[in-house]
């Protein structure tokens, strides 16, 4: 038996090993945290099923899920980023002065990590999107891949 992912069919012998890899890596991704190895987010790669900036929502409660709290999952995208890349002057903190780039949500993300899939507004180089042009943005790729 197989299934259908979009890209071809592939055996569900597959489906079950990816689920099992995905499974040892967020233990492997457990006992990392707990042993204080430095955690980054970064799903946004060159990958048929994984789309920048969508994905990192996903990546967010994979990291939830292997037992990082809410706050480490959202400081892995943003604080220890910064800090690895030694831009803490810059990057990784709501402060004036950084470079102002942020999301505005409608819910708390330290209570649901899926609440940062709740995006009111975003904050880009300084240009503020609000929802409705967040939306008008996301139509017009839409309309534009459908052309391809």
């Amino acid at each position: 038996m197989s299934m259908t992912n979009g890209s071809g069919n592939v055996p569900a012998a597959e489906w079950t090993g990816r689920r099992e890899t995905v499974r040892r890596e967020k233990v492997l991704v457990g006992r990392f945290q707990k042993a204080g190895v430095g955690i980054l987010a970064g799903t946004d790669d060159i990958n048929p099923y994984v789309v920048p900036g969508f994905s990192l929502h996903d990546e967010l409660v994979l990291l939830v899920e292997s037992g990082l709290t809410p706050m480490q999952a959202l400081q892995a995208a943003t604080l220890n980023p910064a800090k690895f890349f030694n831009q803490l002057d810059s990057l990784g903190t709501v402060e004036k002065g950084k470079f102002a780039d942020l999301v505005l949500l409608n819910a708390n993300p330290l209570e649901d990590i899926r609440n940062t899939t709740k995006i009111s507004a975003v904050v880009v180089k300084g240009r503020f999107l609000d929802r409705q042009e967040l939306d008008r943005t996301l139509a017009e790729i839409e309309a534009a891949a459908n052309r391809k």
